[in-house]
């Protein structure tokens, strides 16, 4: 809940605390590897504590810290599923409460004309008058995902889907240590119709890794989006386009499996990585109001996949749709229902990996059983997953409760282990 400002600010203080529990049912499947989805265990329950924190400097700047707590563990320590199913964990060992910096980045507005808004005390956000055209340029730590690949309906996991390839697009494999932090700098052209973007960033050292790599020359990643806000029989809708470029030393999976074959052994990215490997991809995003306060949203997503997945997650082409919808209708305006689908994939390299018992960080069913070396393994299907998820306003108490359900069909991409995983969750956040 964040009033209206009447002048402007200085400070800008907010906090949110996000608890998730979630289930999965009992599963029957032939074989299991190390990354597979357990077929039985416990719920699990993940939560994160961030302190909102910006000061404005001079004019049309500020600067924002967040520390910020995490705890918990996700199903199967957060692996098992490539759109893994709560966007609030992290691939941690540790399940007890860690205490870091999420974000501390200066922001410097340039203003292009005199025309002005104001903006409303949010998070990350002092309020103030605002130019409607401007420059922007932010320097320090923050996540890719703040400026990127935004959505009204599907981004965020505290409020709105939990799975992770629909809060963001599935194959951007955007720059980010465990946390989905990362340092850099992100340069804004922004205007009431469009908006480009463009950012420069650290990869980390290792796939996965929690520090991030201050070689700049070796490992290092670009990202650029375009942004257009139109309107279709007076309903605004927004389309972006984003592409990025990925460098670090990542490994080719067709050498993994070269190296494979001549040893006998399964095959393994971390005895083959390189420095100066690439990656490249591609993103459309698209959001349309289709009436008042119900909203359609999707998303396609590409990377090449010749190369080991880096940061985000074991994705390399996928598509999702779906609507959401605040509770206007049955008279609760601050409620919020929304229904998705998505259908993730991968390369042919990356499966091939897989398929001769392969690990990367996050899936990996292994050698199957019967297994002899190189023989492959994987019955490869698309992994498709969709989500339903509500949630109950408690305004007075400045929270939201959700319950979720998830249905997901072949997990890690394996139809020997398709199921169907029926996920359940519910998720208390409080934010003021």
């Amino acid at each position: 809940m964040h009033q209206p400002a009447e002048k402007a600010r200085k400070w800008s203080l907010h906090f949110q605390q996000t608890l998730i529990d979630q289930w999965h049912n009992d599963l029957t499947t032939p074989y299991a590897g190390d990354y597979s989805l357990a077929d039985r265990e416990s719920a699990k329950l993940s939560f994160t504590s961030t302190l909102f924190i910006g000061r404005r400097l001079w004019k049309n700047a500020a600067v924002y810290f967040n520390p910020e707590v995490a705890g918990g563990s996700g199903l199967s320590g957060a692996r098992g599923v490539a759109g893994f199913t709560n966007g609030e964990t992290f691939r941690i060992g540790d399940p007890s409460p860690q205490l870091y910096l999420a974000r501390l980045y200066l922001r410097q507005v340039f203003a292009l004309g005199t025309a002005t808004d104001f903006d409303l005390d949010d998070l990350n956000q002092v309020a103030g008058p605002t130019p409607q055209r401007y420059f922007a340029l932010n320097l320090g730590k923050f996540s890719t995902a703040d400026f990127f690949d935004q959505n009204s309906y599907s981004h965020d996991p505290r409020t709105q889907f939990l799975n992770w390839s629909l809060m963001s697009a599935g194959a951007w494999d955007y720059a980010a240590n465990t946390r989905g932090y990362t340092v850099g700098g992100v340069f804004e052209y922004v205007t009431p119709g469009f908006t480009a973007r463009f950012a420069s960033t650290l990869m980390p050292t290792l796939a996965n890794g929690p520090v991030l790599d201050f070689h700049y020359g070796t490992a290092h990643a670009e990202t650029v989006e375009l942004t257009k806000v139109y309107h279709l029989k007076g309903r605004q809708g927004t389309i972006r386009a984003l592409g990025f470029r990925n460098v670090a030393a990542m490994a080719t999976y067709n050498t993994a499996i070269r190296l494979a074959q001549l040893t006998g052994e399964q095959p393994d990215v971390t005895l083959v990585r390189h420095d100066g490997h690439t990656k490249l991809g591609f993103g459309l995003n698209a959001e349309q109001e289709i009436a008042k306060n119900v909203g359609l949203f999707a998303r396609v997503s590409y990377n090449d996949g010749k190369n080991e997945t880096w940061a985000f997650t074991e994705i390399d082409h996928s598509a999702s749709l779906g609507i959401a919808s605040t509770g206007d209708r049955w008279h609760r305006p601050d409620d919020r229902l929304g229904a998705a689908i998505v259908v993730n994939g991968l390369s042919p390299e990356h499966r091939a990996y897989l398929g001769a018992g392969g690990y990367g960080f996050i899936v990996g069913d292994g050698p199957g059983t019967g297994y002899v070396a190189n023989s492959g393994a994987l019955n490869y299907g698309l992994e498709q997953i969709g989500e339903v998820y509500y949630s109950f306003a408690l305004p007075q108490y400045h929270a939201s409760l959700s319950p979720d359900y998830q249905l997901v069909i072949n997990p890690a991409y394996n139809r020997d282990r398709s199921g169907p995983v029926h996920v359940v969750a519910v998720r208390l956040h409080v934010e003021f």
